[in-house]
């Protein structure tokens, strides 16, 4: 049996890694900034392990303590208004000091694999017509974000080479299923209450990736041999319009799809007045990866369907709603 140090082990991601390592018969760790965030009730078997903040002086020792791999969630994420008053330098922070000394600690204790979950914002924010973006393409990151984990994912190759600590960089999409939050939960809501959209006609394709695929990924990822040294793209294998994706999570959810077809151009416009461009850039934007080296060179077949995932989705959202 081997053993997982998760960070991030109490997210949307994290929980469910942890239980599915568990029920594969790993040793998991969770490493949690307070001792409070994980229920023993509903997470028996993982052990977790408080470790605070995370920046570069994060004390690791006891968290690695014969672990062989590291899968590394914990991030400072994605926010819409950021107030910090720097917003890059508190990304840099967290997510690019605070991930090199991980691994930098890991190597010193022994840890063979080191999983580093990007984003695929490394690669961009859109694409464009057919294009999908691949490992090969040239990082273009855009945002304090994006950058913070570019920059991470090149520390983390330096430490690689360094001290030979095996590292594998997995880069997913928007993440969706149960337990998801942000602008997905926003969707399911606005779906389940039937209120009109005017998201009908839109020819755009976005890639997404299902929680259950992604962590069958991020587990090929930790033991694969061939996945060493690589970065990878991950996703459902079906991009699906913003039109579409209404549609399926209505049917989903057993109600009725509302969208109507409104001007796309308009809707710019109206987004520009009220402030609102960047979550009409993603409804009305495409951005597509290309998963091809993972299944590949991994042999990884994503384990669900889309309809399976945002079923699942949907049977969550019903039970918490109530």
């Amino acid at each position: 049996m081997s053993s997982v140090l998760v960070t991030g082990a109490s997210g949307f991601v994290g929980q469910a890694l942890c239980t599915q390592m568990l029920r594969q018969g790993w040793h998991v760790k969770a490493a949690l900034r307070t001792p409070h965030q994980f229920s023993p009730d509903t997470n028996s078997g993982i052990k977790p392990v408080t470790v605070g903040q995370i920046n570069d002086q994060t004390d690791w020792a006891a968290a690695l303590v014969d672990v062989d791999v590291v899968i590394h969630l914990a991030a400072r994420v994605h926010v819409m208004k950021d107030k910090a008053v720097d917003p890059l330098a508190a990304f840099l922070k967290v997510n690019l000091y605070g991930t090199s000394h991980l691994a930098q600690q890991a190597a010193l204790a022994g840890v063979k694999r080191f999983v580093y979950v990007s984003s695929v914002k490394v690669n961009g924010e859109e694409t464009h017509g057919q294009h999908s973006y691949t490992e090969q393409d040239k990082p273009a990151p855009l945002d304090p974000y994006g950058i913070s984990k570019w920059e991470a994912e090149q520390a983390l190759q330096r430490i690689a080479q360094d001290t030979g600590l095996e590292v594998v960089v997995v880069r997913p999409p928007l993440v969706y299923g149960p337990g998801v939050k942000g602008n997905f939960l926003s969707l399911l809501n606005t779906v389940n209450k039937g209120i009109p959209m005017p998201l009908a006609g839109m020819h755009n394709a976005r890639s997404l990736v299902y929680i259950g695929n992604l962590v069958s990924a991020m587990m090929t990822c930790a033991t694969h041999p061939k996945a060493a040294g690589q970065t990878y793209l991950v996703r459902d294998g079906e991009d699906v319009s913003t039109t579409l994706l209404v549609k399926k999570i209505a049917l989903a959810l057993g109600r009725k799809n509302r969208s109507f077809y409104f001007p796309p151009s308009l809707l710019r416009t109206a987004a520009a007045v009220l402030g609102r461009s960047a979550q009409i850039d993603k409804l009305l934007g495409s951005l597509r990866v290309n998963d091809a080296k993972l299944r590949d060179e991994l042999d990884w077949v994503p384990p669900h369907t889309l309809e399976q995932g945002l079923c699942a989705t949907a049977a969550w959202y019903h039970q918490w709603l109530h």
